[in-house]
């Protein structure tokens, strides 16, 4: 878990200077490492170490002490592909874990995430082998996406699916996956098909999600369904963005990062942080008072004060995004460092209710010693 904050942490330093922020105090590795970091280093370490607290074995926790390592190697600026493939034998851990799962309960979620698993895996060998980041970065956001629907799947199993919707959600995910294959050969179209499955996938996940009956609740319930239902809306706006900018935004991002000209518009941009700001983030904003505790021991009850990272979040994206499609250079810069100061705000107020949560327990404890 210390390594995958300090994955985080790096991480948000890294993509801040790569957007513009161009802070000396910032090692010159940091930028390139900001998407393995991001998604192996800190997402990945943090879903492995979720399957292993689950699963309640010891060698599910080899992967995410790979991919731990391997985030510690990218910082610590190592040259050659230790870190890669580090990352690379954690998603394979991963992999073998959902194996064991799908044997000991085969359904529709666990497959799910299994096959966002062994999508990770596949990301993280092309990359080992030399393919860019540009490349593959669509695979690892296919797994984060994959992995969080197997996990919406897994919490609303109790709500009755007809085969219909099963159906349609299975369609979804052959879109997304679809627009992987032709990555190398066809990248336009690839991107144009997952941007379909990207709108199919989140007009499902509206529809049929659990969050959208807690969202008539009070307190807990109704702060994770607002982050879930939020992050669904993101997940189709990186949809319309895909089929909009096509896989030559990729191209033109990566053209404009190496000239150092921020004039034009990044599709590239929008859409890659639509998926793993406005989506991933919003699913682990939601998930973080339930998850946490169970796989750190400790109590994180639930405060208001948790919708102020939760609206940063989502306001500095909107501002970012917006900076992106229109070429508004101070609205992209802005919101970029918004978007890091509200991941920032979002652990301050993880630790202070953990810190509050720890007290109670205490007060508890020694006023039962007491009676």
């Amino acid at each position: 878990m210390a390594s995958g904050m300090s994955a985080l942490l790096t991480a948000l330093l890294g993509g801040l200077h790569r957007l513009g922020w161009d802070w000396s105090i910032v090692p010159s590795t940091f930028p390139d490492a900001h998407g393995p970091l991001m998604v192996s280093g800190f997402l990945g370490t943090l879903i492995g170490l979720e399957r292993a607290v689950a699963i309640r074995k010891w060698w599910p926790g080899v992967g995410p002490l790979c991919t731990g390592v391997g985030a510690v190697l990218l910082i610590a600026g190592v040259p050659g592909t230790a870190a890669p493939a580090l990352m690379t034998i954690g998603s394979l851990v991963l992999v073998i874990t959902f194996s064991h799962l799908i044997v000991e309960q085969p359904a529709l979620f666990t497959v799910t995430m299994g096959l966002g698993a062994l999508v990770w895996l596949a990301g993280n060998t092309l990359w080992l082998s030399g393919w860019s980041i540009v490349s593959v970065v669509s695979w690892w956001a296919a797994f984060l996406i994959l992995t969080i629907a197997g996990e919406r799947l897994e919490l609303s199993r109790f709500l009755p699916l007809a085969p219909r919707h099963r159906l349609s959600f299975l369609a979804a995910l052959g879109l997304l996956l679809t627009g992987l294959i032709p990555t190398g050969t066809a990248f336009d179209i690839g991107a144009r098909l997952s941007g379909a499955g990207l709108i199919a996938l989140s007009v499902w996940l509206l529809r049929h999600d659990m969050a959208r009956y807690a969202v008539y609740k009070t307190g807990l319930h109704r702060f994770v369904a607002l982050s879930l239902l939020s992050g669904y809306v993101w997940l189709g706006v990186a949809g319309l963005l895909t089929l909009s900018f096509g896989g030559t935004a990729a191209h033109h991002h990566a053209t404009l990062h190496a000239i150092h000209d921020h004039s034009g518009p990044d599709g590239y941009d929008a859409t890659l942080h639509a998926i793993f700001v406005g989506f991933v983030f919003s699913m682990i904003i939601g998930h973080a008072p339930i998850i946490f505790p169970s796989v750190l021991g400790i109590a994180l009850p639930f405060r208001q004060v948790f919708y102020s990272h939760l609206v940063l979040l989502h306001l500095s994206l909107i501002v970012r995004v917006v900076g992106d499609v229109t070429a508004w250079w101070p609205g992209r810069l802005g919101g970029g460092l918004l978007n890091a100061l509200a991941v920032l705000l979002f652990l301050g107020n993880m630790a202070v209710s953990g810190v509050l949560g720890r007290r109670a327990v205490l007060a508890i404890d020694s006023g039962g010693k007491a009676g």
